[in-house]
């Protein structure tokens, strides 16, 4: 009788490959540099699709004057892919409606996505490259990420920069046009970008300023550029960010200080009669007790006669008086009378409104010179 295996298989079955085992570099499936997929065309899809599909946006009121002058460019380049376009000013809506020769599925989708962006006050020029196929949108919502209105304005500003100078770099560095518009972000550019736009507005938002994440992606541009370090592990190369948590919490005037655990409880208070049989009161008739309250009544009574009275006279007592230094006159100095007597003679001769004697002087000095040159 024949010896059973684990194997119930025949012997001379082969064995299927396990999944497990790491597969060679070599066997991998590389995509080349520059390679692009080739265009949907009428030849992929001849018979067209069996239903219409539509979808449909609301725009602001702001964006009507706008979409009523750019409206027959968007109805042309939608017209190309056999897309119809409607805009109803009275109810504030666009309108995108597949038809009969719409041989792309795909395409009605990013007509939808197009008139989304057009509401969202992204201009006809950058919105209508979502029409192409390596190009993708991204609408990111951060009204909800913060509660106060103050702080929301403060980081969504540090998306912009001063004078927009973060968002140009994030454009350049994701090749993507961002839009900080409201309460949303819009992007329009390539895939891997609109990742890497999402995941910095996101961390902006939640106080990492955009800047580190600006470096990081300047790493990473030049890190790609080289073949060899292309496969590998880019985490060693990349900056590493402590972030700094500072509570601006105002401390309290008298801090709790928390006493250390003890097993034991505390010892117990004492009672009113321990209190009593330590002063001796306990022991005490009640007609001594009476006396010996009123006593204390008296004394009280008087304390506070004396300390009322004291604050009353405070009232009359005189303040302190600053000691007076009388400041000593110089009686050397004498008056000149002839000084003042040769003024006021100076001023007898004088006319009203007449010129100085130097202005005189130089007047008639002047005449001398012309009179001179004449002869």
């Amino acid at each position: 009788m024949a010896e059973k295996t684990g194997d119930p298989r025949p012997y001379n079955a082969k064995k299927r490959p396990s999944t497990t085992e790491p597969v060679a570099e070599e066997s991998k499936i590389s995509v080349p540099d520059g390679w692009k997929e080739q265009p949907f065309t009428r030849e992929d899809n001849p018979k067209g699709l069996l239903e219409e599909s539509s979808f449909a946006t609301l725009f602001p009121m702001y964006r009507e004057a706008y979409l009523k002058e750019c409206w027959p460019l968007v109805q042309k380049a939608l017209s190309e892919h056999f897309v119809k376009a409607e805009l109803d000013l009275i109810e504030g809506s666009m309108t995108v409606t597949s038809t009969k020769k719409t041989f792309d599925p795909y395409i009605i989708v990013r007509a939808r996505d197009l008139i989304k962006l057009l509401a969202r006050s992204v201009p006809f020029e950058q919105a209508v490259r979502i029409l192409e196929d390596d190009v993708a949108c991204e609408i990111v919502k951060i009204g909800s990420m913060v509660t106060k209105k103050e702080r929301f304005i403060k980081r969504r500003q540090r998306l912009l920069g001063p004078k927009g100078s973060t968002l140009k770099a994030l454009e350049l560095l994701t090749k993507c046009y961002i839009l900080v518009q409201g309460n949303t972000v819009s992007a329009v550019g390539p895939y891997s970008g609109l990742k890497e736009v999402r995941r910095i507005v996101l961390d902006t938002m939640n106080n990492i300023h955009p800047i580190y994440n600006i470096k990081a992606l300047m790493i990473k541009r030049e890190l790609a550029k080289d073949p060899e370090l292309r496969t590998q592990n880019w985490d060693r190369f990349l900056p590493k960010f402590r972030q700094k948590n500072l509570s601006k919490r105002k401390e309290p005037m008298k801090k709790r200080i928390k006493k250390e655990y003890t097993p034991f409880p505390p010892p117990q208070l004492p009672s009113k009669m321990d209190k009593e049989i330590e002063s001796g009161e306990y022991f005490l008739k009640e007609s001594q007790r009476r006396k010996k309250k009123l006593e204390d009544i008296k004394t009280r009574e008087a304390e506070a006669l004396v300390r009322r009275q004291e604050k009353r006279n405070q009232a009359f007592i005189p303040p302190e008086e600053k000691s007076y230094e009388p400041k000593e006159v110089a009686t050397s100095s004498k008056l000149d009378v002839n000084a003042i007597k040769e003024k006021v003679k100076k001023a007898k001769s004088k006319k009203l409104g007449a010129p100085p004697e130097e202005v005189k002087q130089k007047v008639v000095d002047s005449d001398k010179k012309k009179k001179k040159k004449k002869t």
